[in-house]
């Protein structure tokens, strides 16, 4: 394993928005994060190298968060692109996913995608990681 929770933690303390987003990615690959996984539900995020050894992190509040079963993909879409330009923070957008029905997502740092998926994990969006 080439990397630890700690220096992902360092460079995810950079983030304050999603403009700021980027530039991590970017960090967080010259660490030797091959692509990771997102559960809304705990919080809890799966950092996998090229290996697919991985190190995990889970959210602060050990709550379990009832992601909706519908989702709603135009408002998903809406809420996404204004966190993209900054205009929300993680945790909000982090409750946008939950009301959308989205599970989670999937950064994959090799292809440069996300997949979102919902709480059946089918994906139900694919973006293009810019930079």
């Amino acid at each position: 394993m080439k990397f630890t929770i700690e220096q992902i933690k360092a460079e995810h303390q950079k983030v304050k928005s999603g403009a700021d987003f980027p530039n991590y990615i970017q960090a967080i690959k010259k660490l030797g994060v091959s692509y990771y996984i997102v559960s809304v539900a705990d919080g809890g995020v799966d950092y996998f190298d090229q290996e697919n050894s991985s190190v995990s992190t889970r959210g602060k509040d050990d709550g379990v968060r009832s992601i909706s079963g519908i989702v709603n993909l135009d408002q998903f879409k809406t809420r996404l692109k204004l966190h993209q330009q900054g205009g929300t923070d993680y945790l909000t957008f982090y409750n946008d996913c939950v009301d959308n029905g989205v599970e989670g997502w999937k950064m994959d740092l090799n292809a440069m995608t996300c997949t979102y998926f919902d709480t059946e994990g089918i994906e139900i969006l694919v973006e293009k990681i810019p930079g």
